[in-house]
């Protein structure tokens, strides 16, 4: 099976753009309308493990909330563990955390200390690439367990916010791509 331009084609008629969402002048993608579907859910979950097919790992991290969407799909698919980056304070044993930046202040992502053994390779995943900010501090939590980043998997990509320049050196997939904020 290959990823066709059909099935691009139907995922994204599933992402619907809200203009001025959660501000002024920002085009929101949701993805819940992708999600209420199950053969467009389908046709994203199976195109995103064909794109990812190549790499070699033995876990996929994800952060909340739908990052853990795709991410699960994709262990499950792969037989894979999961490993889930949440924000501090909701993970019962002792953590491994990450602080990053945000457009408009900080933010934190934790582990399980033990969650990824040293070399093992994982596949970052989540359901888009904005500034990279997220993705980056995955990256950076692997790479702290001692694990190697096998590369990076999203469903969007808004490429006019060069996240995937943050990204550099990572292998870097994405299905669906907003090159115009206003598209």
């Amino acid at each position: 099976m290959s990823i066709t331009e059909r099935t691009i084609q139907v995922i994204r008629n599933r992402i619907r753009s809200v203009p001025d969402y959660p501000s002024p002048g920002v085009v929101f993608r949701d993805i819940t309308p992708l999600m209420e579907d199950g053969p467009s859910l389908h046709a994203a979950v199976d195109a995103l493990a064909e794109a990812t097919g190549h790499l070699d790992y033995d876990r996929v991290v994800s952060a909340e909330a739908r990052g853990f969407v795709f991410g699960t799909a994709l262990a499950y698919r792969s037989r894979k563990g999961l490993v889930l980056a949440r924000k501090p304070g909701k993970l019962p044993r002792e953590v491994i955390s990450v602080s990053y930046k945000l457009e408009y202040g900080e933010d934190s992502l934790e582990i399980h200390a033990d969650s990824i053994p040293p070399g093992t390779r994982v596949l970052v995943a989540d359901d888009l690439l904005a500034t990279g900010g997220t993705a980056l501090a995955m990256c950076e939590l692997v790479e702290k367990s001692g694990g190697r980043v096998a590369g990076c998997a999203f469903l969007i990509e808004l490429g006019f916010l060069e996240g995937r320049k943050r990204l550099a050196g990572y292998d870097v997939i994405s299905l669906i791509n907003y090159d115009d904020p206003s598209a």
